[in-house]
């Protein structure tokens, strides 16, 4: 007897089998899913395709964090670069409204940038970060799937095998015993053969077909076996491995989805903060006052002088009988109308502007024009003002101090700070001097802003006589331009209008004022402006001419030495008309 098994009725089993991966049914495309028997390698490839997918998204997300940030990074340096600087000209140009509204724009670019740093970190966090711990895990669930697929794979060819050599065993035994039952019957005919030959042969025919039967039952369990398994693996095993493997990459579908949301609703949230940034931006456009800034450029750069007067016409076609110019310093004292004409009230006296220096100008702005420095003198005030309150609450402080040594000397010794206490004394001591001294000066100024003729001149440092007696020869040769400074083309016309002779004889003939007592420089002063003369601390000179108001008073050093000096610099003591000394200050 003889037995076949076909290899077909394993395949058959394999393609009905296959209706049940991913749940296909008869009724829903059972012919397409049943080539999933054998795409078990290409479904390998697609889920790893799409980790792929996955990881080139969060690497996507994680460049666009560093876009974003860089972005920022340079939005803050930019912001940063055109910030002004503390305690420099560009902070004073913020009174404006026009700059105002740039450092209000500067400043929302930086809230600006911030929202950007936020869009970095929220993706960061929200969908790189998690993503990958997701990547991780999905690796981790796609490699134990498949792991089982390969696994129940060669379980079911194990068992392949094994029916196969069940198979071959018994068909090669069912061989053997009808050759043993051909021989036995060849052996029986034969007449010539021995009764012996014949037994032998009948019972090795009997022990083959034995061993025939015994085949058929193993080839039989074996069969059975194989095609339960074959049942379980294909209709339990491959297909809960398979519906895993789906249920794996839908979710991965789904979570890359939700990804691409949350990156687009990061970048939503920060919309109505922008918003707001670039609303901020246009108010503060709208806020720009061009009235405004145009009456503070008008406050900042006011002098306080007024407009010049006409200058006269000047007759040069008779040169024996010209009139002579108010540059001109020729004058003759014998017809009482010689006046000095760089100061005074001449029509033909131009911007009564000092000359300007080149470095640092005197202590007191003499070297600005009124309105300017009656600002600096201010500020000079508040800024010794500030100073003196800070000095004294640390007074304050420490007197406090003191007052609980003193009831409590086991906190410490109320000596100690008596030195720093003295310290603090003689600052602000010091600093009410100054600030008394600059608040001299102001008042001088505010006193003399509606007057801009002769007090005019001797905040500059130049003066002129109030008669031919009163004539100094510090300026005679030296007219007031423009812009301040005084030209060498304004000294050659007046030496072109006034013989050298005629001005060294009328110097000589002038007689030098008396004394009318001495004084003693209470501070040094540089005299840097015409007309004014420089004074160390602690220095005795004479007095020729006291203050007239004006805050100016002349003193002389030696014969050649006189000039101007600040009243507040010196304390005078005049020898007739002063009862005593009298300070100013």
């Amino acid at each position: 007897m003889e037995f076949s098994f076909d290899r077909l009725d394993i395949v058959r089993l394999l393609t009905q089998s296959s209706r049940s991966i991913y749940g296909i049914t008869d009724q829903t495309e059972a012919a397409a899913w049943s080539h999933f028997q054998d795409q078990f390698d290409n479904l390998e490839k697609h889920t790893q395709w799409g980790i792929d997918v996955l990881e080139k998204f969060i690497k996507f997300v994680k460049e666009r964090t560093e876009i974003e940030l860089s972005y920022a990074k340079q939005l803050r340096n930019l912001s940063k670069k055109y910030q002004p600087k503390k305690n420099s000209k560009e902070e004073e140009e913020y009174r404006y409204t026009s700059t105002r509204a740039f450092l209000a724009t500067l400043n929302e670019m930086n809230d600006y940038a911030g929202q950007h740093e936020v869009i970095s970190e929220n993706m960061t966090s929200l969908i790189t970060g998690e993503l990958t711990r997701y990547v991780q895990e999905l690796k981790q669930e796609r490699k134990s799937h498949f792991h089982d697929g390969r696994k129940a794979q060669q379980h079911i060819e194990t068992c392949w095998k094994q029916l196969e050599a069940s198979k071959r065993r018994f068909e090669r035994d069912c061989k053997e015993a009808d050759r043993a039952q051909q021989y036995f019957e060849k052996m029986d005919a034969d007449i010539n053969v021995t009764k012996a030959d014949v037994e032998k042969a009948r019972q090795q025919a009997q022990l083959r077909h034995q061993m025939a039967e015994d085949s058929k039952a193993e080839y039989s369990s074996t069969l059975q076996k194989f095609n339960s398994e074959q049942h379980d693996h294909y209709y339990t095993h491959i297909p809960n491995i398979f519906q895993k493997i789906q249920e794996m990459e839908e979710r991965r579908i789904v979570r890359i989805g939700e990804s691409m949301k949350t990156f687009a609703e990061v970048d939503r949230q920060v919309i109505p903060i922008i918003g707001k940034c670039l609303d901020e931006i246009t108010k503060a456009a709208e806020s720009i006052d061009h009235k405004n800034d145009s009456q503070l450029v008008i406050e900042a750069f006011k002098s306080g002088f007024e407009p010049p007067g006409d200058i006269d016409f000047e007759d040069f076609t008779q040169p024996m009988k010209r009139t002579v110019s108010e540059s001109s310093l020729s004058n003759s004292r014998g017809d009482g109308k010689s006046e000095l004409k760089f100061g005074g009230k001449s029509k033909g006296k131009l911007w009564p502007f000092i000359k300007k220096n080149k470095g640092a100008g005197p202590e007191d702005f003499s070297h600005l024009p009124p309105e300017q420095r009656r600002k600096k003198l201010q500020q000079k005030v508040d800024e010794l003002n500030k100073d003196i309150q800070k000095e004294m609450d640390q007074r304050d402080a420490l007197t406090k101090m003191k007052d609980v040594y003193i009831k409590n000397p086991q906190m410490g010794d109320a000596a100690s700070v008596d030195h720093r206490l003295a310290e603090l004394g003689q600052n602000i001591e010091k600093l009410r001097l100054e600030a008394q001294k600059f608040e001299g000066w102001l008042a001088e100024v505010e006193g003399r802003l509606p007057m801009r003729n002769e007090q005019a001149r001797r905040q500059s440092g130049l003066y002129e006589a109030q008669n031919t007696s009163a004539v100094n020869s510090c300026a005679q040769d030296r007219e007031s331009s423009p812009d301040g400074s005084y030209t060498e083309e304004q000294s050659q016309e007046t030496e072109m209008k006034v013989p050298a002779t005629d001005f060294d004889d009328e110097f000589d003939d002038e007689e030098p004022l008396p004394t009318i007592g001495t004084c003693k420089a209470l501070y040094t002063f540089e005299g840097q402006n015409e007309g004014t003369i420089s004074v160390a601390e602690g220095e005795m000179l004479y007095v020729i001419e006291e203050d007239k108001g004006d805050g100016w008073t002349r003193i002389r050093r030696n014969e050649d030495e006189e000039g101007y000096v600040p009243t507040s610099y010196v304390e005078v003591y005049l020898d007739k008309n002063a009862k005593g000394a009298m300070t100013y200050i």
